[in-house]
């Protein structure tokens, strides 16, 4: 996120993905076509099919993503987010999304994504709406390792598998970074593609072992304490930072194991958790839970895939 300041607001922009030069280049050359609107999205695409696809997807996945997070929808925004996409075969997938922090209010919604139509509908836009669903729930700042780490796991196998093998190659690489350093990161590092892909990989680990309502509620205790050694020792049973990255690490070094079956039957689902909105929805009545779209029906659960190790390496600890 590169954050900035806008009037008396804190304005956050999250990067969903490190862009070439060269595609923001192509981007800038095209220009949308169409508008598509719904409750909580204004969409612009190059046509009017893809503006409705992606306004539609849009949708479901922020009543989705937020019960499967929170245990509950986020209620109406009191204005549409607006939606920028470029679709294109050629062009690599990204997004970017900004919002205002303001006195425990969030507000001022923008997204822009990029990619080929299946991976904007399988993985990106999931990944930007995750983030709104974060700032919605939190209204606040989180860590980066914590924001992008999570919000990737809810993207494509393809894309999670990509980033496990590009982090086997930062830790065998000598661009890991350490714990306690990330923890304490409130800004994008210059070598930012280590921070997605040890964020993506320690977000999974600790989603595995006690389900996304768990992670959403350690991460809230981190937070509000900014005590993250009592939040590990509440939630997940770790004595401080250090021994984290040392037991994540051993996870990494067998091949990213899923955890006992014991543990894993303890992750709560999202269909056993209320459905009922929370406050602060301009619109009175309980919201509604929008048709499922064909689009959005593929995305699997992160424990549909086990990504493969490519290197007879074992990883190096973060220095």
């Amino acid at each position: 996120m590169v954050r900035g300041h806008g009037g008396t607001g804190t304005v956050w922009r999250s990067v969903g993905r490190v862009l070439l030069a060269a595609v923001a280049v192509a981007v800038a050359g095209q220009s949308p076509a169409a508008g598509y609107r719904t409750a909580n999205f204004l969409v612009d695409a190059p046509t009017e099919a893809l503006a409705r696809r992606i306004g539609d997807a849009a949708e479901q996945y922020r009543h989705t993503l937020a019960v499967e997070w929170t245990g509950q929808p986020l209620p109406r925004w009191s204005r549409p987010c607006p939606i920028r996409a470029q679709v294109a075969p050629h062009l690599g997938a990204g997004g970017a999304t900004s919002f205002v922090f303001d006195k425990g209010e969030v507000f001022n919604w923008s997204m822009t994504i990029q990619g080929s139509e299946e991976r904007i509908l399988d993985s990106v836009l999931p990944h930007e709406i995750t983030h709104t669903v974060f700032a919605s729930h939190f209204r606040r700042p989180l860590p980066r390792w914590a924001d992008e780490g999570a919000c990737t796991t809810v993207e494509h196998p393809v894309e999670r598998a990509r980033q496990h093998r590009l982090l086997i190659e930062f830790l065998t690489t000598g661009r890991g970074i350490a714990f306690p350093e990330m923890f304490a990161m409130r800004e994008y590092p210059p070598d930012v593609l280590p921070l997605y892909s040890q964020g993506y990989s320690l977000a999974r680990y600790l989603i595995e072992r006690g389900g996304r309502h768990k992670y959403v509620a350690f991460v809230g205790d981190g937070l509000v304490s900014d005590d993250w050694k009592g939040a590990l020792a509440k939630h997940y049973g770790v004595g401080d930072v250090a021994q984290l990255q040392h037991v994540w690490l051993d996870w990494v070094r067998q091949g990213c194991p899923a955890p006992p079956a014991a543990l894993a039957a303890a992750v709560p689902s999202a269909a056993t958790w209320a459905a009922t909105s929370r406050g602060q929805s301009p619109d009175p009545e309980p919201v509604a839970a929008p048709p499922a779209v064909a689009a959005t029906s593929g995305r699997k659960s992160i424990y549909a895939m086990q990504a493969r190790r490519t290197t007879a390496d074992p990883p190096a600890a973060p220095r």
